[in-house]
């Protein structure tokens, strides 16, 4: 990297920490430091959510998923809005009715204190391993580009996150979001418009969008119901709904971002904002990853994306295989930049008979290529089986350190790591708030005073920090980064929202039913997710979030039932 380069990105980064902190300085009890003074606006709270959901994973691995599948992966956020809508309506009041400062507090005044607990556990179970996977991604990226150990990156980034979260709380975690947003925002901004101006001369946007459309990169809905496809519009609209409702509206790591509001309104325009821009932001995002296809189109990418991994391969024993694909692989990327300009042509002329030759002629260079590129992962796993062959996580990152100017390299860099900081601080943040208000202070240590806490806030969020560390040493273990954040998600957040489901619409289901319903829908869960990993069963991983959401409901309704002598419900209060 240029030494401008490294200037922008750590001024970037250096800035937004310390102004988090500056702005933080005078948090000095229990209160502020979990929940901020409850004074923060709604373009706040919403950049600030949105900031929460949108790690370096939405910024590395996503356009990598839509190079490789196009569009289709937006389906999965198109229950956002509905979920926004239902959380502004029903739950947000009940909150701040109540003035918690966690979710589960509310389950303990509904059931009792074991429900409460067990909740309590799951999330933190849950959000402490996709915490280290929101480490690990800029992790691979540093240490890729500074060529040092991955470990050693983890801890560097880890220890920076851990630092300022320790310091100011959660209000250092809001309004150092709010600047890291507009940095993601410009940053991914710019890394469009200069993959368009990166085209060879006289190919232009519309060009770029033709070729892709005719591609099937610009597929969107797919109406298909299979409940192995785990992006089309059915799994997205029920599965995808699920797993947002439960997400903003039980994960501490959401639920504290618009608990710090100045009132119910300020909260409630915060998450519909982020209903609303949310779904155009990751468009951009998808669209960046298109565009960066569309240009490897004309510009050979690399037979795989994965550097190191082709260090390793250069200098070992399998050289000069390696060295014979690289050559079949440029002879068929001439061949494909000429087929693509001649689609451009055909394009321009609306000639279907052209277009449906050139079309051909592509979709035959790309499959060419992916065979090359299957050829090398098989040399990757000759030289060692133990390294990750799957390198769409790779593509964005080698298009920003090869092909972008001097600068935004490092804006681009700040970009990604800023993700990470946001979403990783957030994450840490909940974790601690959780782990003192529903366990620390309700069942082990009751009746201190409130600088004992405080305290123990900060130890405990140096501890999950540690833990979400000791996970990102191994979350290499996942092909793809944005997808394994989702499927730990799933595997939690329908029993979660079931529990909140059952707290808020069937006021005559008790603790003990709910609890033992919460136990079996987890372990049906699970059992589920093993079944579908050993390849016994056939399942798309965001069903799991309906599945654990209505088990739970049902288990619970069921069990009610056979507790009493007369199963019809009282009157709603």
């Amino acid at each position: 990297m240029d030494l401008l380069d490294w200037f922008v990105m750590t001024g970037t980064l250096a800035a937004i920490v310390l102004y988090g902190v500056y702005k933080t300085r005078k948090v000095d009890n229990v209160k502020s430091y979990l929940l901020g003074d409850r004074d923060l606006k709604w373009w706040t709270i919403g950049l600030s959510v949105m900031a929460t959901q949108a790690s370096a994973i939405t910024f590395l691995s996503t356009p990598g998923q839509a190079y490789n599948d196009g569009l289709g992966f937006a389906q999965f956020y198109f229950g956002l809005p509905i979920a926004m809508v239902v959380l502004c309506v029903f739950v947000l009041p009940i909150y701040y009715r109540l003035k918690v400062y966690t979710a589960y507090e509310y389950l303990e005044g509904r059931f009792d204190l074991r429900v409460r607990t067990l909740t309590a556990i799951l999330f933190l179970i849950q959000r402490g391993l996709a915490a280290g996977i929101t480490i690990y991604a800029p992790a691979i990226i540093l240490s890729t580009i500074l060529e040092w150990s991955l470990s050693l990156t983890i801890l560097l980034i880890g220890v920076v996150v851990i630092f300022y979260t320790v310091m100011g709380g959660t209000k250092a975690v809001s309004v150092t979001q709010k600047q890291q947003m507009i940095v993601i925002l410009l940053g991914m901004f710019a890394a469009g418009t200069v993959v368009v101006l990166k085209l060879p001369a006289g190919i232009g946007l519309g060009d770029a969008i033709g070729v892709a459309g005719h591609l099937g990169k610009l597929n969107i809905v797919d109406l298909e119901f299979d409940l192995n496809d785990r992006y089309n519009i059915w799994s997205a609209m029920l599965g995808g709904t699920f797993l947002f409702l439960s997400y903003f509206g039980t994960d501490q790591s959401q639920v504290q971002r618009y608990l710090s509001g100045k009132s119910l309104t300020e909260s409630r325009l915060g998450l519909l904002f982020n209903g609303i821009f949310k779904v155009p932001m990751q468009f951009l995002v998808l669209v960046v990853g298109i565009l960066v296809f569309v240009f490897f189109l004309f510009q050979p990418p690399p037979v795989h994306f994965n550097s190191a991994n082709l260090d390793k391969l250069r200098n070992s024993e399998y050289g000069s295989e390696l060295t014979v694909l690289e050559e079949d692989y440029a002879r068929i990327n001439q061949r494909n930049e000429q087929a693509t300009l001649t689609m451009v042509d055909a394009l321009r002329t609306e000639d279907e008979g052209a277009i449906a030759a050139a079309r051909t002629a592509v979709e035959g260079t790309l499959a060419e290529r992916r065979a090359v590129a299957s050829s090398v992962d098989g040399l990757l796993a000759s030289y060692d089986p133990e390294l990750i062959t799957e390198d769409r996580d790779y593509v964005f990152i080698t298009f920003i350190i090869n092909y972008l100017p001097v600068g935004l390299v490092g804006l681009l860099l700040a970009v990604i790591f800023s993700a990470a900081m946001s979403s990783t601080s957030s994450e840490l943040n909940a974790l601690a708030t959780t782990s003192v208000v529903d366990i620390y202070r309700r069942s082990l240590v009751p009746g201190r005073t409130d600088q004992h806490y405080f305290a123990a806030s900060k130890w405990l969020t140096i501890l999950w920090g540690v833990v979400a560390l000791g996970f990102a040493a191994v979350a290499n273990l996942f092909d793809n980064l944005i997808q394994a954040v989702n499927i730990i998600g799933s595997l939690f957040y329908g029993v979660i929202l079931g529990v909140f489901a059952v707290a808020f619409f069937f006021k005559y289901v008790g603790g003990k039913a709910v609890f033992r319903a919460a136990i079996i829908g987890q372990t049906f869960v699970t059992l589920t997710f093993v079944a579908n990993w050993v390849e016994f069963i056939d399942l798309a991983f965001l069903w799991l979030n309906l599945i654990g959401c209505v088990i739970t409901i049902a288990v619970a309704v069921v069990l009610e039932g056979a507790q009493t002598q007369d199963p019809s419900p009282p009157e709603l209060s």
